[in-house]
């Protein structure tokens, strides 16, 4: 098991190239099981979780091959309608293959997901909705057995707006019978690029990008190419640790309108931050200015950037309310940062940051992938060494984020162990 010893001190300076998204790349890989044939996923990330998820269709028949960021699958052997416990239990984003199964095969054996360990994220939203698609669907003995002869189509209003629960009735709809409404729709630039896949697949869809989606079903779909869209998140990250740093960094390959409100955010805390079409700078001021974030439903600020956020306002100048309305108890970082003389206070769904001149280095233990990133930020700013144990979290949705960081000047080292 691996950790990362860091030196922090250095100002991050440079340019780092953002990999593709993680929870787009999960999307897209059970969303080729709607049909028979090979499929190219460019721009593809280097993931646990993407190794995770091919195991799981490679069980189901499919034949998997990931070379330079090119992720090949071929479909036309899959077989085996179940996603065993010993894969789901890894990564919440499983239960993607549950709609697109039931819609081509007509049934789907799939164990109850896994995934960070941190709040209760329920699942009854994907089984509501593939119900209403026509499925005869049971929860047994940890598994969601779902049977349908053949979807069809329905008006699904989604209570809360659930990116997992519309990927999945989105992919269930496309090969339904009639039409199917998806109100509430979640508008995730992951749940669009999945919506845009399906369209280049032969799916029929209005209302791409929008909370109001449309499908009228089709007898059947084609294998296509496609792009992976830029990781938003780990985007994010990069221009906080530039800006904890008080440093000076420039990201490639983005997509600047997919993360304007983090954006505005950092701009609000005195960051300078120049956006082109591809591309974004970001240069620190000195001290960051405290600011309040409250989480929300895309386009506002993502709760995957709670954590990474808490850990920029422990060096901030001034007090901060940090508010995660999505997860409640997502807040397993902040006894970590306090280790590292860190002064947060928790009121409820809000960590109250009071910004200190000087973060300590100091082992500390990650329990979830944004907790991680958010302690591996602390550490780049803290003085003398920090241990950051258990880094096969951050290994789940940060493609060598040691290497990035090392090309931007800091002192970061991988380190291999039994204790860890």
């Amino acid at each position: 098991m691996d950790k990362f010893v860091i030196r922090g001190g250095r100002r991050l300076q440079g340019t780092v190239v953002i990999s593709g998204a993680k929870n787009a790349t999960l999307a897209l890989m059970p969303a080729a099981l709607l049909a028979s044939g090979t499929f190219r996923l460019s721009n593809t990330p280097v993931l646990r979780d993407v190794a995770t998820m091919s195991s799981l269709l490679i069980s189901m028949g499919m034949q998997i091959e990931l070379k330079d960021h090119v992720l090949m699958l071929d479909t036309a052997q899959v077989n085996k309608q179940e996603a065993p416990y010993e894969f789901v239990k890894k990564m919440r984003a499983s239960i993607y293959v549950l709609g697109p199964l039931v819609a081509r095969f007509g049934r789907a054996r799939v164990s109850l997901p896994g995934g960070c360990a941190w709040g209760p994220r329920p699942v009854n939203l994907h089984i509501e909705g593939i119900r209403k698609l026509g499925a005869e669907v049971d929860v047994k003995r940890g598994y969601i057995v779902a049977k349908a002869s053949k979807l069809r189509g329905a008006r699904i209003h989604f209570d809360i707006s659930s990116v997992g629960a519309t990927g999945n009735v989105l992919m269930a709809a496309v090969l339904a019978k009639g039409t199917t409404l998806i109100e509430n729709a979640a508008i995730e630039p992951e749940i669009t690029a999945l919506a845009q896949f399906l369209q280049n697949m032969g799916a029929k869809i209005d209302g791409v990008g929008t909370n109001r989606i449309e499908i009228e079903g089709v007898g059947e779909l084609h294998p296509v190419d496609a792009e992976t869209i830029p990781d938003r998140i780990e985007a994010v990250t990069f221009l906080v640790a530039a800006a904890i740093t008080g440093g000076k960094v420039t990201l490639k390959c983005v997509r600047p309108e997919h993360f304007s409100a983090a954006a505005a955010k950092l701009r609000d805390a005195g960051c300078t931050v120049s956006v082109g079409e591809s591309t974004v700078t970001l240069e620190a001021p000195s001290p960051i200015k405290s600011v309040d974030v409250s989480t929300a439903i895309y386009p506002g600020f993502p709760t995957d950037l709670q954590a990474q956020w808490t850990a920029l306002m422990t060096i901030a100048d001034g007090t901060s309310v940090v508010t995660d309305t999505i997860y409640f108890d997502r807040f397993k970082h902040v006894p970590e940062l306090v280790r590292l003389g860190a002064d947060i206070e928790m009121k409820e769904n809000a960590a109250v940051v009071r910004g200190v001149r000087q973060l300590t280095g100091a082992k500390v233990m990650s329990t979830d992938l944004r907790a991680s990133a958010s302690l591996i930020l602390a550490g780049l700013v803290a003085e003398g060494p920090t241990e950051v144990l258990r880094v096969y979290h951050i290994d789940r949705g940060y493609e060598s984020i040691e290497k990035k960081l090392e090309g931007l000047g800091a002192d970061i080292e991988r380190v291999s162990g039994e204790e860890f």
